[in-house]
């Protein structure tokens, strides 16, 4: 219990959320190549630690479908259309039950005051899932926009930031993990200009 007070990351029982990282929104966000990077980078990770993977996109038929540095790495995992802004669509909803014992999501993506705001808030709220923000993989079009969603959820009980290598480490645990040297070789790559925390 008070491991869960503290949002003590588990990989067993976590998942991954990607939310609307598309083609339209490349030249729009407040540093999307980071957005971008980060967000590769998770998925990458995710496949790693075998975390199951949920991803939207926002009426791709206007803006377009999950860039390509993203796409190509998420094998098997559902992409879900949506026109609401919350993650939470009762499609996506469905699939998220069928995986059974899912306590903990790390959260990624656009915008961060509205989509990803909105995820946090339906899945603290309705479904009582811990919500792990990777600060460098959120924006939105104009950093005001950002910083003041970011406190925001800062208040919000459930809700805890992070980065997404402090997350990666984490899930793993022990420089003796099986998928230790995957997760540092990661850690290692090159990236664009970070986004900070507030």
């Amino acid at each position: 219990m008070a491991a869960a007070r503290m949002g003590r990351l588990r990989a067993n029982g976590c998942a991954l959320f990607v939310c609307d990282v598309q083609e339209k929104f490349r030249g729009l966000i407040h540093h999307m190549p980071a957005v971008i990077e980060t967000t590769s980078r998770m998925v990458r990770a995710a496949n790693v630690l075998d975390l199951p993977v949920f991803v939207t996109e926002q009426y791709p038929k206007a803006l377009g479908h999950t860039v390509p540095e993203i796409a190509k790495d998420l094998g098997q995992a559902e992409v879900f259309s949506k026109t609401m802004f919350s993650m939470c669509t009762p499609e996506l909803e469905t699939a998220f039950a069928a995986k059974g014992g899912i306590g903990q999501v790390l959260l990624c993506g656009i915008e961060t005051h509205v989509c990803v705001y909105q995820t946090c808030l339906d899945l603290v709220e309705k479904h009582n899932v811990e919500v792990h923000l990777c600060v460098d993989g959120v924006s939105s079009q104009r950093e005001v926009d950002r910083s003041t969603a970011l406190r925001r959820l800062s208040q919000l009980p459930g809700v805890f930031f992070c980065t997404s290598e402090m997350a990666t480490f984490e899930l793993v645990g022990d420089a003796k993990h099986p998928k230790f040297k995957q997760i540092s070789s990661l850690a290692k790559e090159t990236r664009p200009e970070q986004l900070s925390a507030l």
